[in-house]
């Protein structure tokens, strides 16, 4: 068992003893994904693979309150964000825009990137090193912006 997965377990129970409803409830959701997947895949995940988990479902709750905010539902959108808040705290560090830009210029460099036809691989080579600790839509941004 992975430690951020005895992590989460962990913070299940304390918001559990708590009563932390909002909380208990997005630390399940998260608990529920990670089961969902390791029945599907019939594997334990690793942490690289939960923070990919939490990475992604960061992503769908912002694409969720721009949609909300959209409808007009800023009640929605708040429990979104709540939801982030939560995740977002078994995230690493998040990365600042410099630390981001640094990277990508190393990996411009050393792929010897010099198109947006090389856009793939530099994202490839970037992914793993961001994964869980910056937005990949700002991260496409920054290197859209080195290579065009």
């Amino acid at each position: 068992m992975s430690t951020l997965k005895d992590t989460l377990t962990q913070a299940t129970k304390d918001a559990m003893k708590a009563r932390d409803k909002e909380r208990l409830a997005t630390l399940r959701l998260i608990n529920a994904e990670i089961k969902r997947v390791e029945v599907d895949e019939r594997i334990d995940l690793d942490d690289a693979r939960i923070l990919a988990l939490l990475d992604k479902m960061t992503k769908q709750r912002r694409d969720s309150i721009t949609q909300y905010e959209k409808a007009g539902r800023d009640e929605l959108a708040a429990v979104e964000q709540a939801e982030i808040e939560v995740i977002q705290e078994f995230l690493p560090k998040q990365l600042s825009e410099a630390e981001i830009k640094e990277i990508v210029v190393s990996a411009v460099k050393d792929i010897g990137a010099s198109s947006m036809a090389d856009m793939g691989k530099v994202i490839a080579q970037v992914k793993p090193q961001v994964q869980g600790r910056a937005d990949m839509g700002a991260v496409s941004k920054l290197v859209k912006a080195q290579l065009g």
